[in-house]
């Protein structure tokens, strides 16, 4: 094509040996996202990003301080659609060289002398041969015009990224080796599988790429950590150049019209941690990662590397997680968690919050629960998204009151991680011991709509929170003292439509510390046997959601508005035809006995709704259970 010969950057070129030194030294990482916290700063998505460089400098200045203050060793250029056609979409196509080289020098300022900076380089957003008409001269010309910007703004390496056409990422490259000898990082993005978005495996792309004239290659961007980490896995065996990852921060949910990433640091980070044992060289995040992610990861880099490879940039650092002490033994936390360690069929039984301050009618009902021996009171945490009294002020007044133990729903929906923290220690100081951790239905279900929702984390990432302080530590890894001693569960759904998605977040669930699980109401007890044995790898104590119904009107109401519930026809035919009130409770609670019946031999114990707080319905659904598999009331005990 005749490029001419080749460029350096301006700044300081001894630069790009450091990168190429450091991969063979030590585990290098990357920042994260740029386009996710001008998002979350009010920036609109149908904004040219890369406009900004120009346009509002100082907002990408800030984002670039932020991850070197995290204390990550490259920082990328808010130059990812800076092409010639994706620039064009804007009306902005004029100006490649001014938005790409004021980009380099923003990045070049936040930098300093100690972090590199890399060029970032994203598809075009056109199709190129043979699939579309634009030739692969044509794009590399695109690609050139990009290049000489970046190289004239102050670059040290180049980041490839985000491609999915073998093609196209191989005209990016030519494009940049015409013009410049420096580091080039090439990085395709993937679907679940591993497979890349063009449906090429592991095995056809790695040793693609591993043939170009890059200094690392890898995988980033569309899948979170777990997929990823399988591609790493594939990726390590099938080449010999250095492997870099790139993750979202899982996959975006829409809350209010906005995408939230859920994806916690920690989550975050201890994938890190398993992708450098697994090899990988680089690592850093994408889409939805934030500066608190990566200094989650650099921490756990820190964690793995050899004293002799730690990074000289200095930056304020929290205790290691080696301090995590030993979590107080699972039986000794509660009776809860004796009974379960001690195989019995548990019984819980769900009881709702009242909407005022009076919990007269609730410590009725509990006391009538306890003498028949039901081991805990379930407590939900504003199900529904409605506004009712606190689960923890109501669970220290029947533990207190009653005797009977308590399991509190704790959801994520209204509380950052600071004060989530907060909470749990102070739950624990209360005496309070049994956990549900649930991520929360967004307030566009319930009684506020207009209220804010904050999910700092899901419940993946609550799940790590508490095991965390069950290990002595914070959320910082800074040790607390004793231990706390929860016995936490987490939430699962054997009806989910995406039955794949939801084994994978039950997987990574119990990976992070679950040691049990309750389910969604279930009326189809053959999907959660199913379920069971797809999970049977990562098995731990599952207590089955039981709802007796109490009308076919309930039944609907179930069926179609409560998410993750699935009533099925031969269940809504039973309610249909029964004509009384009384008989359709009767009727309900047969079929609630029945299920359970059937699921008795496969779960370890039965969660039962009491609907409208008819506690005595929970006691009829639960004496099917034999007496020999029950905890003994507490007139029977010693």
């Amino acid at each position: 094509m005749g490029f001419d010969p080749p460029l350096q950057s301006p700044y300081k070129s001894f630069m790009s040996r450091d990168f190429r030194r450091w991969l063979a030294d030590r585990i290098v990482v990357f920042d994260g996202a740029m386009g996710t916290v001008l998002y979350s700063q009010g920036v609109f998505i149908n904004r040219c990003f890369d406009e900004l460089c120009v346009s509002s400098p100082s907002s990408v200045l800030d984002v670039h301080r932020s991850y070197v203050n995290a204390g990550v060793d490259v920082i990328e250029t808010n130059t990812f659609g800076a092409t010639r056609p994706k620039l064009d979409q804007h009306g902005f196509g004029d100006r490649v060289a001014e938005i790409n080289e004021a980009g380099a020098r923003l990045a070049r300022e936040a930098a300093g002398e100690k972090i590199l900076v890399a060029g970032a380089m994203g598809p075009l957003g056109v199709r190129i041969e043979p699939w579309g008409p634009t030739s692969t001269d044509e794009a590399s010309e695109f690609f050139r015009e990009q290049v000489a910007a970046l190289l004239a703004g102050g670059v040290d390496l180049f980041s490839v990224e985000t491609f999915s056409d073998l093609t196209e990422i191989e005209a990016a490259i030519r494009a940049i080796r015409g013009l410049s000898d420096l580091p080039i990082v090439a990085q395709l993005t993937i679907d679940d599988d591993g497979t890349s978005l063009e449906g090429a495996p592991p095995a056809v792309f790695g040793p693609r790429l591993n043939g170009l004239d890059v200094d690392a290659i890898g995988v980033n961007c569309s899948v979170g950590p777990a997929a990823m980490l399988k591609a790493v896995e594939n990726l390590i065996d099938l080449v010999d150049k250095p492997v870099i990852a790139q993750p979202n921060a899982g996959k975006p949910r829409v809350v209010e019209d906005r995408n939230f990433y859920l994806c916690s640091p920690e989550y975050m980070a201890t994938f890190a941690r398993r992708m450098i044992r697994a090899g990988a060289r680089i690592v850093g995040g994408c889409c939805g990662t934030t500066p608190e992610h990566l200094k989650a990861i650099r921490r756990a880099v820190r964690a793995e590397e050899p004293a002799r490879r730690r990074s000289t940039v200095t930056v304020e650092e929290t205790e290691s997680h080696d301090d995590a002490v030993e979590p107080v033994p699972f039986t000794q936390r509660s009776r809860f968690a004796k009974a379960i360690a001690a195989g019995t069929t548990v019984v819980s039984v769900e009881m709702l919050p009242p909407k005022g301050h009076d919990l007269t009618r609730n410590l009725r009902g509990a006391a009538r629960l306890h003498q028949t021996g039901v081991d805990v009171i379930n407590i939900p945490d504003g199900p529904r998204a409605s506004a009712r009294m606190s689960p923890m002020a109501m669970a220290v007044r029947l533990e207190n009151e009653i005797g009977i133990e308590s399991l509190i729903h704790y959801c994520c929906r209204d509380r950052n991680l600071l004060g989530m923290q907060s909470d749990l220690l102070g739950a624990h100081s209360f005496g309070l011991r049994n956990l549900l951790v649930i991520t929360g239905d967004p307030p566009k279900l319930g009684d506020y709509p207009d209220a804010t929702a904050v999910f700092d984390v899901d419940a993946i990432g609550l799940t790590n929170m508490v095991s965390r302080l069950n290990h002595g530590l914070d959320v910082g890894g800074n040790k607390i003292g004793e231990p706390t001693a929860f016995c936490m569960g987490v939430g699962v759904d054997p009806c989910y439509p995406d039955l794949k998605r939801e084994i994978a977040r039950f997987e990574w669930k119990v990976e992070a510390g679950a040691e049990y699980c309750i389910t969604q109401p279930v009326f189809d007890t053959e999907a959660l046997l199913s379920f069971l044995e797809q999970v049977k790898h990562v098995r731990i104590p599952v207590i089955a959601g039981i709802w007796p119904l109490v009308s076919y009107r309930n039944a609907e109401f179930m069926n179609n508005e409560v998410p993750g519930v699935n009533v099925p026809a031969w269940i809504l035919e039973r309610m249909r035809g029964v004509e009384t009130r009384e008989a359709a409770r009767y009727e309900g609670t047969q079929i609630a006995q029945e299920m359970l019946e059937q699921l008795l031999p496969h779960v370890q114990g039965v969660q039962i709704a009491a609907p409208f707080g008819r506690v005595e319905t929970a006691i009829d659904v639960a004496s099917v259970i034999p007496k020999e598999r029950r905890t003994a009331p507490p007139e029977e005990s010693d």
